[in-house]
């Protein structure tokens, strides 16, 4: 029997004693009779009776079988729902970096009418002396056009030689010409080292709105004008080499087709006549495919594949699927007209400018927003100006009503570096601390001798024998139990959360009240509270009844509250102010709520 590891029990006879039988079967204890049975035996005599009683007595190897207590550990922190991030995805991380506003006042007192980047060539053979594309970008603004460095953004140029506002402008993919066209009517083509006037055409009636270069040959190029036509033409020729005629209004908005229609000589113009037009130079006195729009058209952008267009009409922009000839999409996003188009990141995001003043970026498969900004006018021009033979997007130039011209600028990872060291250099300017700044960037760039690393050859060296310590638990590690987890496990309710309300913690105060939830014990809690301890409890509720994860605790200590104390309100002038204020609370909590769901239904509404 002592092999089992149970505990014997023997029988003896006492008269008067009943309850010790009992008491074992209630302590769980297994009952065993090591007595043989038989008719002889104790179980059939009367010593097997209610007046007898039984002891343990144990084996040989009974307290081996002992368990230890298991160790007192503390409750495990109760961590709340995560709130909705708040934290900026990285599309718009993208977009924050673009940083350093460069802000410009138009010289001319008059509005940023367009900002412009030379092409991109289609073909490498177009245009063959070109190696890296220009270092420029020309920003127009009352009767001048302005030309910017792109690595610098300081001005380079500017060119003043018209009659009149200047309403169009292009640099040719070379960086080498210059074409705008102004209210006048004239079409004039600069040398953009000399300013030079190389060509004047004057076959326009009406200001002209288009003025583009085409990014297949370096010879042609594209207007449109106020007198309804779009035309095309030669730097060699002296007239036009071709005239479309087909809208019925002003015509303010035009580009060549890219892509695989760019060596057709395809264009794409827009007009205040509702309509956007394709122009095949093939096809004669028509239109090749017209789409009809609700609105005026401001702006028309071509994707890079040359399959779709971008047409943006009163707060609209279009999708248009030149292939199959009809609209794809239609993006709302904007409050106001929107008046420029532009793309960014190699054609994969396209960014729009209204009259509310907001730029907003779009990506270009489901053309869902991905980010935004607010500008402090109406917008009527913007671009990305790309630099390099890859094209990244370096600023982002926005030409506002106002007169501003707002150019941000996204630094690369040696500029980030060295416009940090800038800052701290003025700050330790600053702060009188110069001599100990370049004290640091002297230590910094101070370099070893050759003969350090042979010195520091080997140290580290610990051979393959090197001993591995695994520690064991240490006691002395082991968090403490806090004083009000003792006497929550001592079931000491009230006097624990008085101690975990009074130290102010609210992950400890939130695990306390869960806790004692959990054990049925938050009724327990509240009773027998006088008005000294009752008031950091109404507060804690009055605190964080708002809170939408912790609303449904708080009512349920708040209905515990007022269902053990509703009989004694009136005679504490304090805890009446205090539920008062928990009343005045929920009243206007439930009336927000009764709001936020009027709105849903309004916006369900407008979204049906």
């Amino acid at each position: 029997m002592a092999a089992s590891g149970r505990i014997s029990y023997r029988h003896h006879s006492r008269l008067g004693e009943t309850n010790f039988f009992d008491r074992q079967k209630k302590d769980g204890l297994e009952l065993h009779d090591s007595t043989p049975v038989g008719p002889n035996s104790p179980r059939s005599s009367s010593l097997w009776s209610p007046v007898s009683y039984i002891y343990p007595v144990p084996t040989d190897n009974c307290l081996s079988t002992a368990t230890m207590a298991a160790p007192v550990l503390p409750l495990q922190q109760v961590k709340l729902a995560s709130l909705p991030s708040t934290q900026l995805t990285p599309e718009q991380q993208y977009w924050r970096t673009f940083k350093n506003p460069l802000l410009i006042p138009s010289p001319a007192n008059g509005p940023v009418n367009l900002i412009t980047q030379p092409a991109v060539p289609s073909s490498a053979a177009a245009f063959p002396s070109l190696t890296q594309p220009p270092d420029v970008f020309t920003v127009t603004t009352g009767a001048r056009v302005q030309i910017y460095s792109i690595r610098t953004r300081k001005l380079l140029r500017t060119i003043t030689r018209f009659e009149d506002t200047v309403r169009s402008t292009d640099v040719r993919p070379d960086g080498r010409v210059l074409v705008a066209g102004d209210d006048t009517g004239a079409v004039q083509v600069f040398d953009v080292k000399s300013r030079a006037i190389l060509k004047t055409w004057k076959e326009h009636k009406q200001p002209v709105w288009v003025s583009k270069f085409s990014p297949s040959d370096p010879t042609s190029l594209l207007t449109a004008s106020d007198d309804r036509t779009v035309r095309t033409w030669d730097l060699a020729s002296q007239n036009s080499s071709r005239s479309f005629v087909g809208h019925t209004d002003y015509v303010r908005t035009g580009a060549y087709m890219p892509g695989s229609m760019a060596s057709s000589g395809l264009v794409v113009s827009g007009s205040y006549d509702r309509t956007v037009r394709l122009w095949d130079p093939r096809v004669a006195n028509r239109a090749a495919m017209t789409f009809k729009m609700g609105a005026p058209i401001e702006s028309v952008l071509p994707m890079p594949a040359g399959t779709t267009v971008l047409a943006a009409a009163d707060n609209k922009i279009a999708v248009l699927d030149i292939v199959a000839g009809k609209p794809l999409h239609m993006i709302q996003s904007h409050q106001k007209t929107v008046t420029a188009l532009a793309l960014a990141s190699n054609g994969e995001r396209l960014l729009s400018g209204a009259l509310d003043g907001h730029m907003k970026v779009f990506e270009t498969t489901g053309w869902n927003p991905v980010s935004g900004s607010k500008y402090p006018s109406p917008i009527l021009s913007l671009r990305a100006i790309t630099s390099g033979t890859e094209h990244e997007d370096k600023h982002i130039a926005v030409g506002m009503q106002s007169g501003l011209l707002s150019i941000k600028t996204r630094l690369s990872g040696q500029q980030k570096i060295k416009e940090k060291e800038r800052r701290k250099e003025m700050a330790a300017l600053l702060e009188g601390k110069l001599e100990e700044h370049d004290r640091e960037v002297a230590k910094k760039k101070k370099t070893r001798g050759s003969g350090w690393d042979k010195r520091l050859r080997g140290r580290d060296f610990v051979g393959e024998g090197v001993e591995i310590v695994i520690e064991g638990q240490d006691g002395k590690k082991r968090k403490r139990e806090a004083q009000w987890e003792h006497d929550l496990r001592k079931a000491r309710y009230a006097i624990a959360l008085d101690q975990v309300l009074a130290s102010g913690d609210k992950t400890s105060t939130l695990t306390c009240l869960t806790a004692l939830r959990h054990r049925s014990a938050l009724r327990a809690s509240l009773k027998d509270r006088d008005e000294v301890t009752l008031q950091p409890v109404l507060q804690w509720v009055h605190s964080h009844i708002r809170e939408p994860r912790l609303v449904d605790l708080s009512v349920e200590i708040a209905m515990n509250l007022l269902d053990i104390y509703s009989g004694n309100l009136g005679q504490s002038a304090q805890i009446d102010k205090m539920v008062e204020r928990l009343h005045t609370r929920v009243r206007n909590e439930v009336e927000m709520a009764q709001q936020a769901w009027q709105t849903k239904g309004m916006l369900d509404m407008l979204k049906a």
